[in-house]
């Protein structure tokens, strides 16, 4: 039977994988595109939304040279902006409910 102290150095090692796998999975970018590559959305490994990249024929396909980059840099901002706020606001309103199943306790891994 393990002891007190061993229990707290697995826990403590535990403790420093998940920080790791963490660290690593926000660095991780995964990609995935629609329309035959006309759109593309790009999260990290936290499925946190990170960009968004249009291409001139996903907006018009009859005529994409007809499609300005300013354009299509302007649509990515204003997606990308919507996404990342879209994002926030449910993060907070999953952690706030969180703390109110854990009475604020903070469970590592669980927000």
């Amino acid at each position: 039977m393990m002891n007190m102290m061993q229990v707290m150095q697995q826990a403590q090692k535990m403790q420093k994988k998940f920080k790791e796998a963490q660290a690593e999975l926000e660095k991780t970018e995964i990609s995935a595109d629609s329309g035959n590559g006309a759109v593309t959305a790009t999260l990290n490994g936290q499925a946190k939304f990170l960009s968004i990249k249009i291409k001139p024929e996903a907006i018009n396909p009859e005529n994409p040279e007809s499609v300005d980059s300013e354009t299509i840099e302007m649509l990515e901002d204003l997606i990308t902006q919507a996404l990342k706020d879209a994002t926030d606001k449910a993060t907070n309103q999953m952690e706030a409910k969180m703390k109110s199943v854990t009475g604020g306790l903070s469970i590592p891994g669980l927000f």
